[in-house]
């Protein structure tokens, strides 16, 4: 009997910046903020009921790179001696990945740029961003159009060098000051700053993030590589769950969705799931 043969998918991992379950349609949203990732659940592997393991962006990193539950004290990525941990993309390495962390803001924020160049990444944060990749930025960082046009740039790249490739990619414009490009989407409410013709809310940072997704998925489909990458989006935490007190688990309740239309089966997952697992599952 042959030995079964070893397939390289590349992955490409996007942690959403404070994507509550409860701003999409499937959940019972009706503003209707979500309708790419809507409409991306219908074709994917989804799971209905994943808990974040906290409530900040830092305990969301560390739980999908490192599949470890929140521990007392300082996050990981924050603590010294986090050098060369067993993570998700040690394991990628292992079989031969390239291994890229891609952030819109400024990768000193949560230690992030350190933690991942000690675990092996290549680290690329908004000050690699040269001027012409810019289209528009705030105090947090480049939009999430731009940080997807990068990830694209960086997964044509390696491809040509025939590398399976890992990209970790955490966006930034649902935070605020919940600025984005004019023109991409509708206001949710209805009511855009006259200063820049977007609504500052936290509604219209998840809208335009969704369309930004939506974008990176419809260029994404005309690359070589698509058929051979699995897409995973899960959020980094929930909105407005931060606090000293207790939180009841639904605050922590945000979606995951794993999508390759070549070889991972449309199916939903109801039973209960958490971030720690992301990684075991890719």
């Amino acid at each position: 009997q042959s030995a079964p043969v070893r397939v390289h998918r590349n992955v490409v991992l996007v942690t959403i910046e404070s994507l509550s379950a409860s701003y999409m349609s499937r959940f019972g949203n009706r503003l209707a903020l979500t309708p790419n990732l809507d409409a991306l659940a219908d074709r994917s592997l989804f799971f209905t009921h994943m808990l974040a393991t906290g409530t900040r962006t830092v305990r969301g990193l560390e739980a999908v790179t490192l599949s470890v539950p929140p521990t007392p004290g300082q996050p990981i990525l924050r603590r010294p001696g986090n050098a060369n941990l067993f993570s998700l993309g040690s394991v990628l390495r292992d079989h031969g990945y390239s291994a890229t962390y891609l952030y819109g803001g400024d990768g000193y924020f949560d230690n992030m740029n350190a933690f991942f160049t000690a675990n092996g990444y290549r680290v690329i944060d908004r000050a690699q961003f040269k001027s012409g990749e810019v289209s528009f930025s705030n105090a947090w960082g480049v939009c999430d159009e731009d940080l997807f046009a990068r990830a694209l740039r960086e997964a044509d790249a390696s491809h040509a060098t025939g590398q399976p490739f890992f990209q970790h990619v955490m966006t930034v414009s649902n935070h605020r000051p919940y600025t984005y490009p004019a023109g991409r989407i509708d206001p949710p409410h209805g009511k855009p700053t006259p200063a820049n013709d977007v609504e500052r809310t936290r509604e219209g940072g998840v809208k335009y993030t969704d369309y930004a997704i939506g974008r990176f998925l419809e260029a994404a489909r005309d690359k070589p590589w698509f058929a051979n990458t699995l897409f995973v989006f899960v959020a980094d935490h929930t909105a407005s769950s931060a606090g000293k007190i207790e939180v009841d688990p639904d605050g922590y309740h945000i979606p995951a969705i794993f999508y390759a239309p070549g070889f991972v089966s449309q199916r939903r997952v109801d039973r209960l799931f958490s971030q720690i697992y992301v990684a075991p599952t890719i």
